[in-house]
């Protein structure tokens, strides 16, 4: 089964700072967008960044911008989430995934798969 194997997830205070990583042994990340989504609990999976199959386009939710940081390492064929200043409203599963249908908005999960188990962020203030 292909998927996405996500790490980096920890427990945190607010302030701090974490990088997510995401690898696959299956699909050779800079050949697809990519992007990074979150569930907290009780609420719905929601889009955080995307970057696009060039790596020179990214894009942001309010929520995180100027604060996370999305970005791919070719050579070791790993996309990462640098997330600083963590909040306790950054507290989910975090997940990355791979854009499947590309006439679809970036920023909705249906468009993505190849989703992995996901990495656990808390947040504590």
């Amino acid at each position: 089964q292909v998927q996405m194997v996500e790490s980096g997830g920890d427990s945190v205070q607010a302030g701090e700072s974490l990088r997510l990583s995401c690898t696959s042994s299956f699909l050779t990340l800079n050949r697809e967008a990519m992007g990074w989504f979150r569930q907290a609990p009780g609420k719905e999976r929601e889009w955080v960044s995307f970057i696009n199959a060039w790596g020179d386009e990214t894009y942001y939710t309010n929520a995180v911008k100027g604060r996370f940081t999305i970005s791919l390492d070719s050579a070791k064929n790993t996309l990462y989430l640098q997330m600083t200043n963590l909040l306790p409203d950054d507290t989910a599963m975090y997940y990355c995934a791979a854009r499947i249908r590309h006439d679809g908005r970036f920023d909705d999960p249906i468009n993505f798969g190849y989703w992995g188990p996901g990495t656990q962020v808390t947040v504590s203030s």
